[in-house]
């Protein structure tokens, strides 16, 4: 069962090219224009062994949001795609990393139900290009269209960088172990008959 997904998202604020493939290796090719998110998108690939695809111009000139939200909502969608009816997949997720002084946690639910929960504070608002306040706009971005629950709380930290990373690794942990097959699973893990 091929389990990969592609799609493209234009609007007058940015075009976005972006593929996954579920069961991938972890290679990644990644250009936003930013550099700070390609690094962390990166981490969700190598992290989660998806082999992901992104090709983003966006009004960087604005500033990253868009680009970032963008990116969010193509990807979203994408794993939904890429995961059909979600047959099979453990639909539980969750991964605890420690980064240096810095520990994240990340819980997620395929349930087709989306909600984020954030819980991490920066002590400054940019790295390099990368508006932090962007890294929820991300992950809620990626739960509303992938129909993701995911909770996502900093424990520890101090350094900005650790932290987003942390972060993105964590989740890509998490996301490998939900969409894993588990063969013991008749249909979809879910008394309800159905993920949606």
């Amino acid at each position: 069962m091929s389990r990969k997904a592609s799609l493209q998202r234009n609007t007058f604020e940015t075009s976005i090219d972006l593929s996954i493939d579920i069961d991938g290796k972890g290679i990644n090719k990644i250009e936003t224009g930013i550099g700070f998110f390609d690094h962390m998108l990166t981490h969700i690939s190598k992290h989660g062994f998806f082999d992901l695809m992104v090709s983003a111009d966006g009004d960087l000139d604005v500033d990253c949001h868009h680009t970032v939200e963008d990116v969010g909502i193509t990807l979203g969608k994408c794993i939904s795609k890429a995961l059909g009816d979600k047959s099979g997949i453990t639909r539980y997720g969750h991964c605890v990393v420690p980064m240096d002084e810095t520990l994240v946690l990340c819980a997620i639910d395929i349930s087709g139900r989306p909600y984020l929960g954030f819980d991490a504070q920066f002590t400054q608002p940019v790295l390099g290009m990368f508006e932090l306040e962007c890294v929820e706009e991300f992950f809620r971005a990626v739960s509303e269209n992938s129909g993701m629950t995911i909770h996502i709380k900093v424990l520890s930290g101090k350094n900005n960088h650790h932290i987003a990373e942390g972060i993105f690794k964590a989740f890509g942990r998490a996301l490998d172990m939900a969409t894993k097959i588990d063969e013991r699973i008749d249909g979809v893990m879910s008394t309800k008959g159905m993920l949606e």
